[in-house]
């Protein structure tokens, strides 16, 4: 319960900026409210004018019809007001959550998106944050309303008679350690059935996008099976869930009614005795089902209210995390990046227990073409994170033109840099869209020009709206090659001082990549490059070969340099054209 207050004070100061919308919602709760006890008043008082048969004052009767019409009308109207209010203020909340979860993605390290399922975290920033704002329009509309009703009927109760009005306070409570004990044992099943939301939205994203892959080797079956699994254990927590929160309703609407009882039978005594009329018994009746109202509301909404709180919960388990380390306030900045990389003693790891690099040390000067090469899991784009600072060196430096790429922010770093990857990210939008999101600022003559030089004009011309067709989410309407064209053209369009190639061509032709090869040596004149391999025919011309082995270059040279040692260069070239065994 402690970690559910925690929650619920994170959200209320989430809610101060729009403070000034709950006093009105508040202003005309008490309104409507006090317009509502006001009418058993004048029930009561229309009852006492019936005083026998034949002894009807009607005309008196006529004039507190007209009043209760009046406030019937009020309270209608200041209600809509009081629920119009804190939708504003529910609305906004979630607007306002939101637009921080997706902004918290941005401030995060690398390493919190990599090692996080990422449809866990699309569901906290959809199906959590809708949750909380459900919650918290029932929150709102019980509390504003149920903490006037109490209030007032309570005032009005004393008014009338005082004994009988202790009876109701004295009962009441019963209700409030009913629901207390209820909410106590449902919250971790709620907090549960969250969580398990969370997974099988990872699970069906996770299944979506790899359709091809579950088709081609018939998983279709076994696919589903786990996601019965999932399915049904979110069934069973989610039941659980909902019927311990359903419990609260109904036991405490059984205290209340006991309520009722027993101001029924204490009044009705107090009645006999005549000191209390047949109008005000019907009026404190009333008020007796008033005062218990708001107890039975809460509760009704009590699997809302969980729900919103363990939602709310996860939420904020994203909202805290710890951000990215965060650049110097005195950053340096590089205006016009020449390329000179200087690696030294550089340490890196995962995770602590398990060094991946260790050591390191490189000098590439402007205008170098490096080529890096190595078995799988080597540290070869773990080296190219290192490089563009997704992830920060454990010890030693990296620097650009001999500046610490610590001292630079970000964004400045980044701009030096041009980079392709073996896998090809494509948003859903129009092609020339796609090829601007690096150099928003870039002409259409800029961006033709581009890809003609990636070899993918040909192809987008022959698109039904050419650079103005639209793209589906991940480019599902394009092969793999046309999607690796348009990141190079993407690439190209930059202009970057430093090129980097994860395994850019992987997915394109042979002809093509000849083609593309060739554009790409005609922009690395006098930039520095790094080129990630496996195709090691690709990298025969380049300035200097790293071979990579468990973290440490093992070996260094050119082409030829490196098959004269006879080493493990040489191991991996002749493998990929001769049945020879690493």
């Amino acid at each position: 319960m402690k970690k559910s207050s925690s929650v619920i004070s994170k959200v209320l100061k989430k809610i101060k900026p729009y403070s000034g919308y709950l006093a009105l919602a508040l202003l005309s709760a008490i309104i409507s409210v006090s317009l509502t006890l006001y009418i058993p008043v004048l029930t009561g008082q229309a009852i006492d004018n019936i005083i026998d048969k034949g002894n009807v004052n009607f005309e008196n009767i006529s004039r507190i019809l007209i009043y209760i019409g009046v406030g019937v009308a009020g309270v209608t109207v200041f209600q809509w007001i009081m629920t119009y209010f804190t939708n504003i203020v529910s609305y906004k909340t979630v607007r306002d959550l939101r637009r921080e979860v997706f902004d918290k993605f941005n401030s995060v390290p690398l390493s919190y998106i990599d090692t996080n399922s990422h449809g866990d975290l699309i569901s906290r920033v959809i199906n959590d944050v809708d949750a909380v704002g459900d919650g918290l329009t029932q929150m709102f509309l019980q509390l504003f309303s149920g903490v006037v009703t109490i209030a007032g009927t309570l005032v009005f109760m004393l008014m009338i008679d005082w004994r009988i009005a202790l009876v109701v306070v004295i009962l009441t409570p019963l209700s409030l350690f009913v629901a207390a004990f209820i909410g106590k044992l449902s919250h971790k099943r709620f907090a549960r059935q969250q969580s398990l939301q969370g997974d099988i939205s990872s699970y069906v994203e996770e299944h979506v996008g790899n359709q091809r892959i579950i088709k081609a080797f018939s998983y279709e079956q076994r696919a589903f099976d786990e996601f019965e699994k999932y399915n049904n254990e979110l069934y069973d927590v989610g039941f659980k869930a909902q019927f311990a929160g359903a419990l609260a309703n109904p036991s405490t609407r059984f205290v209340n009614a006991m309520v009722y009882a027993a101001v029924g039978i204490f009044g009705a005594l107090t009645a006999i005795s005549g000191s209390l009329s047949i109008g005000q018994l019907s009026c404190f009746l009333t008020y007796a089902n008033q005062y218990t109202k708001p107890f039975n509301e809460v509760t009704g909404v009590l699997t809302q209210l969980q729900t919103g709180i363990a939602a709310a919960g996860r939420v904020f388990e994203v909202l805290e995390a710890e951000n990215e380390f965060p650049d110097k306030q005195d950053s340096s900045s590089i205006t016009d990046c020449r390329g000179d990389v200087r690696i030294e003693n550089v340490n890196f790891s995962y995770t602590k227990d398990k060094p991946l690099i260790t050591n390191f040390s490189l000098d590439v000067k402007s205008g170098s073409h490096v080529a890096i090469v190595g078995p799988t899991g080597c540290g070869k784009t773990t080296f190219i994170n290192l490089l563009m600072r997704f992830y920060e060196t454990d010890s030693g430096s990296i620097s650009i033109d001999g500046i610490d790429i610590r001292d630079l922010t970000r964004d400045n770093l980044r701009k030096c840099y041009g980079m392709v990857l073996q896998d090809s990210w494509l948003f859903s939008g129009t092609i020339m869209d796609n090829l601007r999101y690096g150099n928003e600022n870039a002409t259409d003559d800029e961006v033709i020009a581009a890809a003609k030089s990636a070899y993918a004009h040909s192809f987008i011309r022959r698109m039904p709206q050419g650079y103005n067709t639209i793209i589906s989410e991940g480019g599902g309407n394009l092969s793999q090659g046309q999607k690796q064209l348009l990141c190079i053209a993407r690439a190209m369009l930059t202009n970057p001082a430093i090129l980097i190639l994860d395994e850019a061509t992987s997915s394109i032709d042979t002809l093509t990549e000849i083609r593309v090869q060739k554009a790409f040596a005609k922009m690395m004149k006098g930039r520095t490059s790094f080129v990630v391999a496996h195709r090691l025919s690709t990298i025969k011309e380049s300035d200097v070969i790293l071979v990579m082995k468990d973290g440490n270059i093992i070996e260094q040279g050119s082409h030829e340099e490196l098959l004269r040692q006879g080493g493990f260069y040489n191991t991996l070239y002749n493998s990929q054209f001769a049945n020879t065994d690493c």
